[in-house]
């Protein structure tokens, strides 16, 4: 899991730089018209939208662009009809990498996600080839420093946490959620005064290959390379390496 979180750690301060340029608020503006268009306009009976909206309010998107995504994606306002998918495959040193994407030209995205893959020393496979590695998870941390180790435990599972573990290494407490659990045990620590540095649903990977050197170098930069696609928005992989690699790599 520790691969998972660092990871994710790297991501947030990248989407500083991608918010700067708009990227960031494209890729969460189809999110929303998505999840709209499959569960209906309200938040309070579309758990997936409810999420989303958190998410867009915490990259800071204008609640003008929030309400007309979702009028676009319920078909009260005219808008480009956006469909969502994965690809699966594999990156350098044999990690698994899904890749989510949101498009309105299956063709295109095809096409460049095929093309990052063979540019960035990866194998593009077939659907199911690798996602079954991976769980859909809520993900909450809380800093070590802030509070116990029984005391966060105690009210994230009376909260409706499935699980809460210790990252040493980074220095949180990680707490794994269900999907639809989990805006309420997020609430419900941040209503209990415990200090949340990340919160986020995302794909849990089952198991982890370490990667190191060149080969570590190289598969940063095929997830870089892919997130940066326009129809790409999110890419998982079950990889784990130091923190220093990591942040000198990217």
């Amino acid at each position: 899991m520790s691969g998972h979180s660092k990871w994710s750690t790297i991501k947030h301060k990248k989407a500083k730089t991608d918010a700067k340029r708009g990227k960031i608020f494209s890729k969460v503006v189809k999110e929303i018209m998505v999840a709209a268009k499959m569960g209906g306009s309200d938040p309070d009976s579309n758990a997936r939208l409810r999420t989303i909206i958190e998410k867009a309010k915490s990259v800071n998107l204008p609640a003008d662009n929030i309400d007309r995504a979702i009028k676009k994606g319920a078909g009260e306002l005219s808008g480009v009809n956006y469909e969502e998918g994965t690809y699966e495959g594999y990156g350098p040193g044999g990690v698994a990498v899904l890749v989510s994407f949101m498009t309105d030209n299956r063709n295109r995205t095809a096409s460049e996600v095929r093309h990052a893959f063979a540019k960035g020393n990866g194998n593009l496979g077939e659907n199911g080839s690798v996602g079954w590695i991976f769980d859909l998870r809520g993900l909450i941390t809380v800093p070590t420093e802030s509070t116990d180790e029984d005391t966060v435990m105690d009210s994230a599972l009376e909260a409706g946490a499935i699980d809460v573990t210790t990252n040493e290494e980074d220095g949180v407490f990680e707490i794994y959620t269900e999907p639809t659990d989990f805006l309420d045990v997020k609430s419900a620590l941040s209503e209990g005064g415990f200090q949340i540095d990340m919160a986020e649903t995302t794909m849990i990977p089952q198991n982890t290959v370490r990667v190191e050197g060149k080969v570590a170098v190289q598969l940063l930069r095929l997830i870089d390379a892919l997130e940066d696609l326009d129809d790409v928005q999110e890419v998982y992989a079950n990889f784990d390496m130091d923190m220093d690699a990591m942040e000198e790599a990217m």
